[in-house]
């Protein structure tokens, strides 16, 4: 924008005030030159309109008429051009555009107003290239706060300050928390909630205005693959100028591509959590661990708990974790739903969900103690499912509640387990998954049974030696070394090697009478 005072500085005694004194500094929209004595219906207000006296008429009430119509369609100085039709200021006009409010400058005799005209044009056109030049200063050091790790409170505080105003990124998620600048607008928290929940509810994909105590609030949303991850509040105080809007334009931008760049993140990771799971449960435990490093998922924990939930149908995966984190332990306690929303080792097979977590992470919740929260609000992906990036935990159908499940499962989980065990391990908790009633998280660390039966099943699945057949043999002659290495033909060394490999594989000694007992019954229960 170019002002009155600039223009009038710039052609220095080619347009000067009528009356001695400075020149205000009026923004001018333009310049027009017109010798009509009524130019309303070719001017938008704003404008320095310059004529060289021929409208005025000569009697003073043709002059007030005049400069009533000019002050009512918003002129905001007039420029009388000398030389052509009078060769001074008539005191009628001067006195006319003081009580009007309408500035009045002089363009001397021999000055074309073609010069005025040009000389507006040319400032105006170095402001616009400093605007864009500012403009793209800001955009810069914004697209830049997007790049660091706290990203979305530092681009909300370099908005807010390039505007004035505050400024409030809130997620369409009511479980994640807003992000304000600055601190004293955090009282406009409730207010802004209320409004983003109707639009949210609305679905709306375009900038909305509204009121909030008695100034305009504008709220963008940020749209990521048609969905919207969250809205942009902003209040300014003021009218939202071209590069202002230019600005948040490149911020909403700028919070979608950071909101994308995060949903793959999170589905890269759980796709490689999903890997490593897998390998796990099938022994590749080296493996797995090389996955892990190599894909920054960080170290995996030395012993876990293997969970097996049974999936009712295809679309229950979304909300399956957090209705297996709501199952009841046969104490009345339950999982802690903390346990499932951290666990990123995870998979589904055969219609059952496996999880491996972290068993330093799931002491159960005793029965009566409040919650952990919205556990399936903080599950952002799903390996192996076909849940779209971002997708909310949500339930689904009519009147759920928050944090309500609509899923009818069952699950069990073993004790800990180091993850050479965990092998071993599957096909029992998988039975027990599968038998176990619905509503039921089973215990399996409270069925010596079902322990006995993993212990089998690990033996029987290594492959390097006969483990099996070889425990059996040892128990059978109740632990006599030359018996045993006799009736398998081995050497008592060898015999001494298998034993000692079989317990590091089951984690127990062979030697307990409580692990004996169990073990041969559970042998027994498998023909041998």
């Amino acid at each position: 924008m170019v002002s009155l005072a600039q223009l009038s500085n710039e052609l220095g005694d080619a347009l000067r005030p009528a009356v001695p004194g400075s020149v205000p500094g009026i923004q001018l929209s333009g310049v027009h030159v017109s010798e009509l004595a009524d130019p309303g219906a070719y001017l938008e207000g704003g404008e320095l309109l310059l004529t060289t006296g021929i409208p005025l008429g000569g009697a003073a009430e043709a002059v007030e008429d005049y400069v009533q119509r000019l002050a009512a369609k918003g002129v905001a100085a007039l420029g009388l051009g000398l030389g052509e039709g009078l060769d001074s200021v008539p005191p009628e006009l001067v006195r006319a555009c003081s009580a009007q409010g309408v500035e009045l400058l002089v363009v001397p005799d021999g000055v074309p107003f073609l010069d005025v005209s040009r000389t507006f044009w040319e400032l105006a056109s170095r402001s616009d290239q400093a605007g864009v030049i500012a403009n793209l200063g800001t955009q810069t050091a914004l697209a830049r706060a997007t790049m660091r790790a706290d990203a979305l409170p530092s681009v909300v505080q370099g908005l807010a300050q390039a505007l004035g105003g505050w400024v409030a990124y809130l997620p369409a998620d009511d479980g994640e928390e807003a992000t304000v600048w600055p601190a004293s607008a955090l009282s406009l928290l409730p207010h802004l909630k209320l409004e983003t929940t109707r639009l949210n509810v609305a679905g709306a994909h375009s900038a909305a205005t509204f009121w909030l105590h008695g100034t305009p609030v504008v709220e963008y949303p940020i749209l990521v693959g048609g969905r919207i991850d969250g809205f942009l509040a902003i209040g300014s105080g003021r009218t939202l100028t071209k590069a202002d809007r230019q600005i948040i334009m490149t911020v909403c931008v700028l919070l979608a591509l950071k909101a994308q760049q995060r949903d793959e993140l999170l589905g890269t990771t759980a796709v490689l959590g999903s890997v490593v799971a897998k390998l796990i449960a099938r022994g590749q435990v080296e493996a797995a661990r090389l996955v892990a490093n190599d894909g920054n998922l960080g170290p995996l924990p030395e012993r876990v708990r293997v969970l097996a939930a049974r999936i009712p149908t295809a679309d229950a995966v979304p909300t399956l974790p957090g209705a297996v984190s709501r199952l009841q332990l046969a104490d009345g306690g339950s999982l802690p739903a903390a346990a499932v929303a951290s666990c990123i080792l995870r998979y589904d097979e055969d219609a059952v969900a496996y999880f491996l977590l972290d068993a330093g992470l799931t002491e159960p919740v005793p029965a009566g103690l409040p919650g952990e929260g919205n556990a399936e609000g903080e599950l952002l992906a799903w390996a192996g499912t076909a849940v779209p990036a971002g997708a909310a935990w949500a339930p689904s159908g009519p009147g759920a509640g928050p944090g309500a499940v609509d899923v009818e499962t069952a699950a069990a989980w073993t004790e800990p387990l180091g993850l050479e065990e965990i092998k071993g391990a599957m096909a029992a908790v998988h039975r027990a998954a599968v038998a176990a009633p619905v509503g039921r998280l089973v215990d399996m660390a409270a069925d010596d049974e079902a322990r006995a039966d993993r212990w089998v099943e690990a033996l029987a699945e290594y492959s390097r030696a006969e483990l099996l057949e070889t425990v059996a043999a040892y128990l059978r002659h109740q632990g006599r070394w030359e018996d045993t290495a006799r009736q398998l033909k081995v050497h008592r060394n060898s015999l001494r090697h298998r034993m000692a490999v079989a317990e590091r594989l089951l984690g127990v000694t062979l030697d307990d009478p409580d692990v004996v007992a169990h073990l041969w019954l559970a042998l027994r229960r498998r023909g041998l």
